[in-house]
């Protein structure tokens, strides 16, 4: 996602410092009964989680003490910004700090934060089973080296937002294609109902790098080969799906200016009644029903399509954050009964109904009860994942070749071709020089 911590359905920002701003919640209580792995007093790192005015942290932290009575939970902030955040952790941990004991991480750290030892493996600590929890897809971008790092935590994903009062004054069917998204769009500003047709995320920073690897993999290609080794984003794949983005531009559908947009502007051009189409991420649809949004009420939500040749719904790109242990932690048995916790449907429920969360958890995901309090958490489960190529330790600077040319390719100052040229090259020079934090 963007360098931030997501809001996703408006979640609060978080203030304080790392270990500064603290919020202890209840201290719990000795309980004989407990194992000596679930004892001890542990310190989580996370910024709030729920829209502003609630914080589906406490819900959390107090009914995990009730359900273990021997393990106390002290709540700290983490920085607003997700870069503040990594570069925070890295200097506390790699110095040897054995706090915090758990943290929350982007989705795209288990590489990195696997090589440069800033965070406990989980395979072997945890049952075979206990991956069977989560949404398919999900460990297996936890994964560095046979090793899975992190333990899912809350997810965020893509989806197609749409103008239904625009369709239905053109009796036009919700498009389940690119190319009807193309067509469908063309069709509402011809009839002069919407000034542009579609709006994203093109703007040269991560988000780019989220909403290629959708198209991309709709396409299917990729951006690295199977060994993760070498480059593989120039191919005919890659070419169909960049010579398409860069047509929603060039044909109008588009703004121009969507080479500078991130989802803060793609977001105030829709719910200012200006776009009939948008991707964005799930807290969008919040936003656009809320009382400033001009389309409240207007608004429908669906899976991103696919490419007409490749039938069924299109790939959106794993968002998100997980759950780290601190290799130096003094409580690791305790630390792993908190994720057991914080991963199971009890957790996963309060996430998704106090902070309108989408849950790891594809039980909860797919629970009817927890479905009907959000119609975003309905089309989650049908969505399928794709993940960015953050299995390497490098990943910052791979995707920084990767946005910086896609970007370059939309907003004209290079081919399609030239551009994917271009990527490869720079994504295989970041490779071979190792990387990492």
């Amino acid at each position: 996602m963007a360098p931030r911590i997501p809001r996703l359905l408006a979640a609060a920002a978080a203030t304080g410092l790392v270990l500064t701003g603290t919020s202890a919640c209840s201290s719990g209580s000795s309980d004989a009964s407990s194992t000596a792995s679930e004892k001890g007093k542990i310190t989580w790192l996370s910024s709030p989680l729920g829209p502003a005015g609630t914080d589906a942290r406490r819900a959390l932290v107090a009914a995990f003490e009730k359900a273990h009575p021997g393990i106390s939970v002290k709540l700290v902030n983490s920085p607003t910004s997700t870069d503040t955040t990594r570069s925070t952790l890295t200097t506390q941990i790699s110095g040897g700090a054995s706090t915090p004991d758990v943290y929350n991480g982007d989705v795209v750290w288990p590489a990195q934060f696997g090589k440069a030892g800033l965070a406990l493996p989980l395979t072997g600590r945890l049952p075979a089973g206990f991956w069977n929890r989560f949404t398919p897809g999900l460990t297996k971008s936890m994964t560095y080296q046979g090793k899975v790092m992190a333990a899912p935590f809350f997810t965020d994903q893509a989806f197609l937002y749409y103008r239904k009062d625009l369709l239905a004054k053109a009796h036009l069917p919700v498009p389940t294609t690119w190319e009807q998204v193309q067509k469908t769009a063309a069709k509402l500003q011809a009839k002069h109902l919407v000034k542009y047709g579609y709006v994203g995320q093109g703007a040269s920073y991560e988000g780019l790098t989220c909403d290629w690897t959708e198209l991309m993999t709709d396409a299917g290609g990729r951006a690295l080969d199977a060994s993760q080794k070498h480059a593989a984003i120039d191919s005919p794949q890659s070419l169909r799906a960049l010579t398409y983005l860069r047509g929603l531009i060039t044909s109008g559908v588009a703004p121009k200016a969507m080479t500078s947009f991130q989802e803060p502007q793609a977001e105030q051009l829709f719910t200012g009644g200006q776009a009939a189409f948008m991707r964005n991420w799930a807290y969008a649809y919040a936003d656009a029903n809320s009382k400033d949004s001009q389309v409240s009420d207007k608004v429908g939500v669906t899976t991103l399509p696919a490419f007409a040749d490749r039938p069924g719904s299109g790939r959106s790109t794993i968002g998100g954050w997980n759950l780290y242990i601190n290799p130096h932690s003094q409580h690791v048995g305790a630390d792993l009964t908190f994720i057991k916790w914080m991963t199971d449907t009890q957790a996963q429920r309060i996430l998704a109904t106090k902070a309108g969360m989408l849950p790891t958890n594809a039980k909860v995901l797919k629970d009817q009860g927890v479905q009907s309090a959000n119609p975003v958490l309905s089309v989650a489960a049908r969505n399928k994942l794709a993940a960015r190529p953050s299995g390497v330790p490098n990943y910052p600077q791979v995707s920084q070749a990767i946005y910086a040319n896609i970007n370059a390719a939309l907003a004209g100052s290079a081919s399609p071709k030239a551009a994917l040229k271009t990527a490869a090259s720079q994504i295989n020079g970041a490779l071979s020089q190792g990387g990492g934090l």
